[in-house]
């Protein structure tokens, strides 16, 4: 009798505990996404997913940094991927241009590499926003939209310098303190590859003519 009530009891437990374990498998991971920096609804504004090429102009304009690739000339991993966060700008909150512009100096070490091998990687991510926190995303899932530019870092011409420095500064203002000790000059992303990931099946390729083309409001 002992034996059967023990076992019934246990029936009755995982009957009761079912339903908590089966959500806690499937409920999304809880991503700490960014600090809102810059974030104007991302989680309201996301465009559909089947357009590929808005959606990264989208990520693109919303994010107010992102992680910068390029090739170490540093004594002991020259030649080596080196990565390093940077502030950037496409322009203003919805009225972006696409182009990722940057506040570089002579003294930082991407720069350095820059004027060896001008080629670079770029990645943003709506884990910065509200958007991933908002729906429990973690960074690295691709429903958590992250998109990748590559191309090569150029100084900006001086018919684009006060559009560079517009997009910048209206989203970074504490740049215009920086020490013009340090040489600050405004570059940009020359754009030739575009990746895009923000669903499961892997990476969507953007041509960079899609890419400026897409209408972004």
């Amino acid at each position: 009798m002992a034996g059967c009530a023990r076992g019934s009891a246990r029936a009755v437990l995982a009957f009761l505990l079912a339903p908590v374990l089966v959500a806690l498998l499937v409920a999304p991971a809880r991503g700490r996404g960014g600090r809102g920096h810059g974030d104007w609804g991302a989680a309201e504004l996301l465009p559909p997913r089947e357009n590929a090429a808005l959606v990264a102009r989208f990520v693109t304009n919303v994010c107010d940094w992102g992680a910068l690739a390029t090739i170490s000339t540093q004594e002991g991993v020259r030649g080596r991927p080196f990565a390093d966060v940077l502030s950037l700008s496409d322009g203003p909150p919805a009225k972006g241009s696409g182009v990722p512009y940057f506040y570089l100096s002579p003294l930082q070490q991407s720069v350095g590499n820059l004027k060896e091998n001008p080629y670079a990687t770029l990645t943003m991510s709506l884990a910065e926003t509200s958007f991933c926190r908002k729906y429990g995303f973690d960074p690295q899932s691709p429903l958590c939209a992250h998109v990748i530019l590559s191309g090569t870092v150029i100084k900006v011409s001086e018919a684009e310098m006060d559009v560079a420095k517009n997009s910048l500064f209206i989203r970074h203002p504490e740049m215009k303190t920086w020490p013009s000790s340090h040489n600050w000059f405004f570059a940009k992303l020359n754009i030739t590859n575009i990746w895009v990931l923000d669903y499961f099946g892997g990476p969507k390729i953007v041509t960079p003519e899609e890419y400026y083309n897409a209408t972004f409001q």
